[in-house]
């Protein structure tokens, strides 16, 4: 990477040392939004335009336009998503270039006015163009593009561009925003689809850093089960979310989940999510088959004949309601006007690792809690992805820096691609070799042998494991622990260091009230909302007054 650079840079030249370039305009460390522009050969792409304030970027492209031979500062604009980090800026940016190409999938397109919700109709005419899924198009002679499904958000997509010479192809691959697991109302990002490609960069998102979570349905199985506390203790509930994707995931979990099947309890929709539930009914041919299946039988969203009857909110409803109850609303919106004092008591659930901001004052007077449903790959996912293209080059974007300097830092990545994680306005040069050497990729799957005997379970790892100078150095005490993390079953080594450390009666905490014996105890973190230990990990003889006997038996070997 070089030092950081303005816009009028080299990057604006003819004279570069290689044929492909990347300069950030935004990447997302905080709020800034994405906006990529991308340089492969003699053309100019740029990738989505997630910026609050397009000013320095459209005074770069000006200066860009000018000194080139083309009035158009880029060749056009790929959309990944219509979230407003990576594109709130567009509408600005086609204003100051109209005649700029600005292309999405068919549904991100219809998506995309909620951005603009506060503008009027006619400043929001239609101005990105639909492309087809996974048909590759090409915009230049030598330059071809073609989407295909990321998971995250309908519509959302990652953007493959090739560049032809006579010499050879170049690849790139920008995912956007991904999530390879299956949510509510989104298929995840099919690694088969782009297993193979011969890549040669990835710009991919780092959101979660290396954070590893559980399975996506303990996490909703989880969220369920405090909504369902809270309400049986006749409290309600408040879920701020952002306009699309959260909110309706909430609604068909709530919908869908045993806890609230058949209930007698009123779920309020307010606000824009209620706007972005609309949209969603009109991209139903475009959702999974199996949320066409039950909207044939029932209504998707706005259904007051079964219970839990879902209801748009109006404003006079918002003081008189029933409680308990559950209301859906905009992140941004006053949630004071809600939680009054004649409407009961509330708690309000905000999602983590998310950039809604909480009022300091609201917290010292609410009662506040913080869920997860991920909708972004945890840091194993990102890793996956990773290994299963083999880039040369690995761009990170699009979480804190703290975060993609974990992804950075790790070995298995520093030792086979050549890694980058810019600041905005910082050019990444991206030289390719021809005979770019990458050992072959890790195992990813190992086969071993479990063996049950009354309540002992053996164990048995392949040579592969044990004789790898890693496991030597985490089980050097030859001894094992396994425990549940969701759907997976997780294995670690016990070091001598860890064995000293621990109190001498380690395996004799079953008669303990102990965070080693608490059901909220998974992979050495409390996942208990209701305690103060919540989502930090915990030392195994711990405590606290939150504590919950773990009545299922654990195993270990």
């Amino acid at each position: 990477m070089s030092d950081r650079l303005s816009v009028s840079s080299k990057f604006d030249t003819e004279e570069t040392a290689s044929e492909l370039e990347c300069l950030p305009f935004g990447v997302h460390h905080d709020d800034e939004g994405v906006c990529l522009l991308v340089r492969m050969g003699p053309h100019r792409i740029l990738l989505d335009c997630g910026l609050a304030d397009v000013s320095p970027l459209v005074q770069g492209l000006k200066k860009s336009a000018r000194r080139g031979s083309s009035p158009l500062p880029a060749d056009f604009v790929l959309v990944s998503h219509a979230h407003s980090d990576h594109a709130r800026g567009l509408l600005a940016l086609h204003k100051a270039f109209p005649l700029l190409p600005i292309y999405a999938s068919e549904v991100t397109s219809k998506l995309l006015p909620l951005n603009w919700l506060e503008q009027d109709n006619q400043e929001v005419a239609p101005f990105c163009q639909a492309l087809p899924l996974r048909s590759p198009v090409e915009f230049k002679e030598g330059l071809v593009a073609e989407i295909f499904p990321a998971g995250h958000l309908p519509g959302a997509v990652a953007i493959l561009l090739t560049y032809t010479t006579q010499e050879r192809s170049y690849r790139l691959l920008y995912t956007g925003d991904f999530f390879l697991s299956n949510s509510r109302l989104v298929e995840g990002l099919r690694l088969e689809e782009l297993r193979g490609i011969k890549l040669d960069v990835l710009i991919i998102e780092g959101s979660y850093g290396t954070s590893r979570h559980p399975h996506r349905r303990a996490q909703e199985n989880q969220l369920a089960e405090r909504i369902n506390r809270a309400i049986a203790e006749r409290c309600s509930v408040l879920l701020p979310t952002p306009t699309l994707g959260l909110g309706q995931e909430l609604l068909m979990l709530l919908r869908s989940h045993h806890h609230f099947t058949g209930r007698d309890l009123n779920i309020w929709v307010d606000g824009t999510v209620a706007v972005g539930c609309d949209a969603y009914l009109e991209l139903l041919p475009h959702l999974p088959p199996s949320i066409q299946n039950f909207a044939r039988h029932q209504p998707l969203f706005w259904d007051e004949r079964i219970r839990p009857r879902v209801r748009r909110m109006q404003p006079e409803q918002r003081l008189d309601v029933d409680n308990p109850c559950i209301i859906l609303t905009d992140f941004t919106a006053d949630l004071y006007k809600y939680c009054q004092s004649n409407t009961g008591s509330w708690l309000t659930l905000f999602p983590e690792k998310t950039n809604i901001k909480i009022n300091d004052e609201y917290l010292q007077v609410m009662s506040v809690e913080t869920y997860l449903l991920a909708q972004h790959s945890d840091g194993p996912g990102t890793t996956q992805l990773i290994h299963n293209l083999r880039p040369q080059h690995v761009i990170f974007v699009h979480g804190s820096p703290t975060y993609l300097a974990d992804l950075t830092s790790l070995e298995e990545l520093q030792n086979r691609y050549h890694l980058h994680s810019p600041a905005a306005g910082t050019l990444v040069e991206l030289p390719i070799g021809e005979t770019f050497l990458q050992p072959a990729a890790p195992e990813a799957n190992y086969e071993g042998e479990l063996t049950e005997l009354g309540t002992v379970v053996t164990i048995t790892l392949p040579d592969a494991i044990t004789a790898d100078p890693r496991w030597r150095h985490f089980a050097d005490t030859g001894l094992i622990e396994a425990r549940w993390q969701g759907e997976d079953l997780v294995l670690r080594g016990l070091s001598q260091r860890e064995l000293l450390n621990q109190n001498s009666d380690r395996f004799t905490w079953s008669d303990l009230d102990c965070c080693g014996t608490c059901r909220h105890q998974r992979g050495q973190r409390c996942w208990n909302p209701a305690s103060p230990l919540y989502n930090f990990k915990v030392t195994l003889e711990g405590y606290c007054p939150a504590f919950e006997r773990n009545t299922e038996k654990n195993s270990e070997s």
